[in-house]
């Protein structure tokens, strides 16, 4: 089935009546635009499409019961297929929350937080991709390189290009900016989570335990740093945190070049 991006999710979803699927596009699931949001158990709408920016689990949901939809494969059976098999990944793929493993780290977390979640779906649908930091590296450097690995276009040049440059449907609006699910440094704001040394164009992407991938083409890096942490423990600025790991790595990168 053909699809633009900017196409209305109506087209692909259950119980397209709801008046919060009201003016939502592909483009505003892929850019957290959307406005979508669970509440009391029922799918409300927070703010009109495009007119601000919040991360909600809707988006992730209905992405990939669209990509099902119009591929007839999952996203775990499409990335396998395109990038882990090909490139011979050996530790990344989904798990099962409930079973131990044994490449795996316990998680830190307080008992009672209500936002976490487990899941044993194993189709890309659930917050339970796990990848070592080796790999997560190579993940950042396929991007850097524009889906090229070992001399083979293993994912379409243009793709990566969208997917690391800003698709925000209103990109003058002073909200974070993002390209395909990646965040993309433009520019500075108080709430960016890429800090504001580290040059435009840069992009990175954060995880559920504290994960993040940034990438900064003008340098030619790739940074990775992974916790086992999920949320926040008391007086911990993550925001403040997570921007001063960006502005640490182009610091030290500026610093390198300068000595070779």
């Amino acid at each position: 089935m053909a699809f633009s991006i900017d196409d209305p999710i109506r087209r692909f979803v259950e119980e397209s009546h709801l008046s919060a699927y009201e003016g939502v596009t592909i483009r505003h699931l892929l850019t957290h635009t959307h406005g979508l949001k669970i509440a009391d158990g029922k799918l409300v709408s927070e703010y009109k499409p495009g007119e601000s920016w919040a991360y909600r689990g809707p988006s992730i949901d209905l992405l990939t019961t669209i990509i099902k939809k119009t591929t007839g494969q999952s996203v775990a059976d499409i990335v396998k297929e395109q990038v882990i098999v090909p490139v011979g990944f050996q530790s990344t793929g989904w798990i099962k929350m409930s079973q131990p493993h044994s490449k795996i780290a316990n998680t830190i977390r307080d008992t009672d937080n209500p936002f976490w979640t487990e899941t044993d779906v194993v189709d890309g649908s659930g917050m339970n991709m796990y990848v070592s930091a080796q790999e997560l590296a190579l993940w950042g450097y396929l991007h850097l390189r524009e889906g090229k690995w070992g001399g083979n276009q293993l994912i379409p040049r243009e793709i990566i290009q969208m997917a690391t440059s800003i698709q925000t449907p209103n990109p003058r609006l002073s909200i974070q900016k993002n390209g395909f699910l990646w965040f993309v440094k433009d520019t500075n704001h108080i709430f960016n989570q890429i800090g504001d040394t580290v040059p435009k164009g840069s992009y990175q992407l954060l995880g559920y335990t504290n994960v993040a991938l940034l990438v900064i083409p003008e340098e030619n890096l790739v940074a990775v740093r992974m916790f086992n942490r999920y949320g926040s423990s008391e007086g911990y600025d993550y925001l403040n945190d997570i921007r001063t790991f960006g502005d640490t790595v182009y610091k030290c990168s500026i610093k390198t070049s300068a000595t070779q």
